[in-house]
């Protein structure tokens, strides 16, 4: 309230038709332009008289308690005031007045509470198993929401890594596949630690959406997985296929028919492409020893090679040198003529 004027007028006045006698009144001027008497704020606390204080006689047991209290007061308020000298939770407690048992919202003058009033206090049993029940629920929703924060946190630190991965894939990178399946397996022990919470009301939304959270990590990182194997290795390339060195393709001949090939016939094989054979005559050091005590021509020995494609095509024995020789030199006898006597 904003004062606008304050002025001392006379008990005379057209306001409150009093006689010039009068005492004098202090006015003030509201907001609004009305001129009204000031009014007194401690006028109102005067005029109500606080509520008059009462004791009452509590018996529990065989002992009483006298309890000073507000006439005014509810049933509960006493109760909670009965804890202390009693040792009792105020929700185990049963007040019976006029052999009635007592609603801990009821006032006590409704009901004819007095001074020197006598009630009588005893133990709820049913009332203490409930509270001992809801302590019990309210421990495992509090030990439930402390595991969900603890999760949530390990879950908030594999993000970040699951983040780093991605951006490394997106930007063309390759990361291990071991790293990816270490952090899909981290998840995974997390999800199985939500599942063995219980929890009901806030708790349980809590747990559902750190849930939904750790199946979409897992989902992502399966879809790294195909986009990092699908990324060629740290050189930037696959490893070409190198073709079969000439000490491979000897190997390679070995293996197939048993026998070792020489470097003429290797280097035949590389440069054969067609499919016709070739004949390559050449004489072996074998063969022209024996051609020196011979009057024959030189022995040609011809040879036919057949070309391959992918897989080595065993190749026929070459003779040896021994039936060659006695194969193919017709040595010439000496014809004597004898005369007979």
């Amino acid at each position: 309230m904003m004062r606008m004027k304050t002025t001392k007028a006379a008990a005379m006045s057209p306001v409150n038709g009093g006689s010039a006698g009068g005492g004098e009144k202090e006015w003030e001027l509201r907001p609004g332009g009305m001129l009204v008497q000031k009014r007194n704020p401690d006028s109102d606390h005067t005029r109500v008289p606080p509520p008059p204080t009462i004791r009452v006689r509590v018996k529990y047991g065989s002992v009483y308690h006298e309890i000073s209290i507000s006439s005014q007061a509810t049933f509960g308020e006493l109760k909670k005031m009965l804890s202390g000298p009693t040792g009792l939770h105020h929700e185990d407690q049963k007040l019976l007045f006029k052999d009635k048992e007592r609603d801990s919202k009821v006032f006590l003058d409704v009901v004819g509470v007095k001074d020197k009033s006598k009630m009588v206090l005893v133990e709820d049993p049913i009332s203490q198993e409930k509270r001992y029940l809801e302590m019990r629920k309210n421990a495992k929703m509090e030990k439930a929401s402390k595991s969900i924060s603890e999760i949530s946190l390990e879950v908030d630190r594999l993000a970040g890594q699951v983040a780093a991965l991605e951006s490394v894939i997106s930007k063309g990178g390759k990361v291990g596949e071991k790293q990816l399946l270490n952090l899909t397996e981290m998840l995974m022990n997390e999800l199985l630690k939500l599942d063995g919470i219980i929890a009901d009301g806030e708790v349980k939304l809590q747990r559902k959406m750190q849930v939904k959270r750790v199946q979409k990590y897992v989902e992502t990182l399966d879809v790294l997985k195909l986009q990092n194997s699908k990324i060629p290795s740290s050189n930037g390339s696959h490893s070409p296929v190198q073709p079969a060195s000439p000490v491979q393709q000897h190997q390679q001949h070995r293996h197939s028919n048993g026998q070792v090939p020489s470097p003429i016939q290797q280097q035949q094989s590389r440069r054969s492409v067609g499919h016709s054979p070739l004949s390559i005559s050449m004489p072996t050091p074998l063969q022209q020893q024996p051609s020196r005590h011979s009057t024959s021509s030189p022995v040609v020995i011809t040879t036919q090679w057949e070309t391959f494609e992918s897989h080595p095509v065993p190749l026929p024995a070459p003779p040896s040198a021994s039936t060659t020789a006695s194969s193919t030199i017709n040595p010439v006898h000496p014809k004597f003529n004898w005369d007979l006597l």
